[in-house]
């Protein structure tokens, strides 16, 4: 079954952002689009009335969303849902049957709606398919001006193998070059085991080794697809600065998700929550295959 674009909307500036950046993305993938608004009645919400008040100005602003994605991108094919209950359960049941879920943020600001905050955080933390998240600000002239899809890669080959096919995939659709990040501190000198040791020395030094490690990771996505640009980049910091000065030059940021239950919530790990707090483009975060 194909699976689409799902877009979140809940009649903010930035919901509004993220749903034209789906509409986008689907025509370019042959996807459909759905927008979902979850709803709950709130009987001191700004909009006053009953429940059918409120329910009818819910349907009108999708409606409006819907009209005017659908005057943009004619032969997009477009359907809408009003689902009332719990935002997070509703948006990670929907995501759970998209390919993506598109979700609007303000970065570091005030929580609204679905903004990246408790809610956008919670879903991110629960899904098993990618979240984007887009500010107010975005325009589809980054897409076209020959920026990058930076992609965070760590680890071994399988630890960022989900982020590096979604980064490969959206830059064969966009025709886009596939910038690959890996960072690397120095730990302290007891925190080496003598088989890492012996594996740095056969590389020629951390740099060198890095560099191998991040080759090895991106291989198998350069097989997959051979038309797409590709620059290693392997750079001394910390992950998420290292991220974020590449922002400037991207389309794109995706990061993988190592999230985790605690006693206070949902935590999606410090590069995640870095980089979708300050990169000014839009992010996406994806979970582990």
């Amino acid at each position: 079954m194909t699976r689409p674009i799902t877009a979140g909307v809940d009649g903010s500036e930035e919901s509004l952002a993220a749903l034209a950046w789906a509409g986008r993305e689907a025509v370019r993938r042959g996807l459909a689009l759905r927008v979902v608004h979850a709803w709950r009645y709130e009987p001191h919400a700004a909009v006053e009335g009953d429940r059918d008040t409120q329910a009818q100005w819910v349907r009108d602003t999708v409606a409006g969303a819907v009209r005017t994605i659908t005057e943009r991108h004619p032969g997009l094919d477009v359907s809408a849902d009003v689902l009332e209950g719990d935002a997070v359960d509703t948006l990670v049941a929907a995501a759970a049957e998209a390919e993506l879920l598109v979700l609007g943020s303000r970065g570091h600001g005030r929580v609204v709606g679905f903004l990246l905050g408790s809610v956008g955080q919670q879903v991110i933390a629960a899904t098993t398919r990618p979240v984007v998240l887009v500010r107010s600000g975005d325009r589809p002239a980054a897409e076209v001006a020959g920026r990058e899809v930076v992609v965070g890669q760590e680890g071994g080959p399988e630890d960022s193998a989900a982020a590096l096919g979604f980064a490969f995939e959206t830059a064969a659709a966009r025709g886009a070059t596939v910038r690959a990040v890996r960072a690397w501190t120095l730990p302290p000198m007891f925190a080496y085991s003598p088989a890492s040791l012996h594996l740095l020395d056969e590389a020629g030094g951390p740099e060198p080794f890095e560099k191998k490690a991040l080759a090895e990771a991106v291989q198998p996505w350069r097989d997959r697809f051979p038309d797409v640009p590709v620059v290693e980049h392997v750079e001394m910091g910390s992950a998420g600065q290292v991220l974020l000065s590449m922002a400037g030059r991207a389309q794109l940021m995706v990061v993988g998700r190592r999230a985790r239950r605690t006693a206070v919530g949902a935590r999606i790990g410090s590069v995640a929550h870095g980089v979708l707090h300050h990169a000014d483009c839009p992010v996406a975060v994806v979970p582990p295959a």
